[in-house]
């Protein structure tokens, strides 16, 4: 990678949403005398009787949960997206609305109320994405449901309002902005060239070997060259798999042990239980060809500095574009140095 990209700012594109991210290295000698966040790595219990996750405690609307072993999933209380809600829409000059239909469901990683996926092992993990495969498919055969989307907050820095090991799946009648503007890039690549346009970014990333942090026989887990988190990353599959139902053979084991691995190494960096957002981004379920998709999933960690300091998106990041300070590649020499 030529040296400018490392001492001089300079703007990197987002393949698959066509949008820009400043990059300005020489900023990150600054000195930080802004917020700091508070740490807590305070060890939890195994079972907590007052997290409404755990299994055979009671959740708020009175409903109780089973006595899980693995994996749970139940519909959100408090859902965001309302599946009897009616169809309308709203067109009074620029006063525009339309109505949003969905199922909106919780899924449990697993019983243990101390863990995340990072202290899970591989194996625990494939159940999740076995899990994640079964709600894509059955979600996704809803007449009212075109989009599947599968995500994780963790942390109480991201907004997460509850340790316990879990994730969302917020399924919805139309595209969100992230999966439209990705799928237009992806079908616009593919109707050109024929090929995959995350697969042929992959082989070059392979080829160059200056942003993976680590791969097996079927996943790769890498920075993005337009990464706008200090230290984000995606999972992306070898072979073109449009969806978590293309999986083949090993590879739900495979993207387990990738998701491990990552979650692992990223406890290590700042040795604190480590924040992030991630979600999985595959093709709709709108019944319409979806050759142009190659499934990945993203994680968008906010930690900066420290354990305690965040990468906040203000200023120049919410009225202009994204802005980074450490480069993708000096990220990835951090990550991949903690992979035992």
């Amino acid at each position: 990678m030529t040296t400018d990209l490392q001492d001089y700012s300079h703007k990197r594109l987002n393949i698959l949403t066509g949008e820009w991210v400043l990059v300005s290295p020489h900023r990150a000698k600054r000195p930080w005398q802004g917020q700091n966040e508070a740490v807590n790595n305070e060890k939890r219990p195994s079972h907590d009787p007052k997290c409404y996750l755990c299994a055979g405690n009671t959740r708020i609307n009175g409903e109780e949960n089973p006595k899980y072993e693995d994996v749970y999933i139940f519909t959100n209380d408090f859902a965001a997206l309302q599946s009897d809600s009616p169809s309308f829409e709203v067109e009074d000059g620029l006063l525009i609305a339309q109505s949003e239909q969905g199922i909106c469901k919780v899924i449990c990683f697993s019983p243990d109320h101390s863990k995340s996926l990072a202290d899970m092992e591989p194996k625990a993990i494939e159940k999740v994405v076995e899990a994640w495969q079964n709600e894509y498919k059955a979600l996704g055969e809803k007449e009212l449901i075109n989009y599947v989307q599968i995500f994780e907050n963790k942390g109480a820095v991201m907004g997460c309002s509850n340790p316990h090991p879990h994730g969302q799946i917020w399924s919805q009648s139309t595209l969100p902005n992230e999966v439209d503007k990705k799928n237009t890039r992806q079908l616009n690549y593919f109707k050109k060239n024929k090929t995959s346009l995350l697969g042929d970014y992959l082989a070059q990333e392979l080829e160059k070997q200056e942003r993976i942090i680590y791969e097996n026989d079927a996943f790769v887990v890498l920075v993005p060259f337009w990464a706008v988190w200090p230290f984000e990353a995606m999972i992306v599959p070898k072979q073109h798999r449009s969806n978590l139902l293309e999986l083949q053979n090993n590879e739900p084991y495979s993207f387990a042990e990738a998701i491990s691995v990552l979650t692992k190494a990223y406890d290590k960096i700042f040795n604190t239980s480590f924040p992030y957002s991630s979600g999985i981004h595959q093709a709709p379920t709108n019944g319409e060809d979806q050759s142009h998709w190659h499934m990945h999933m993203s994680f968008y960690p906010p930690l900066l500095r420290s354990a305690s300091v965040k990468k906040f998106m203000v200023g120049y990041e919410m009225f202009g574009s994204p802005q980074r300070d450490i480069t993708p590649e000096s990220a990835v020499k951090m990550i991949k140095a903690l992979i035992e």
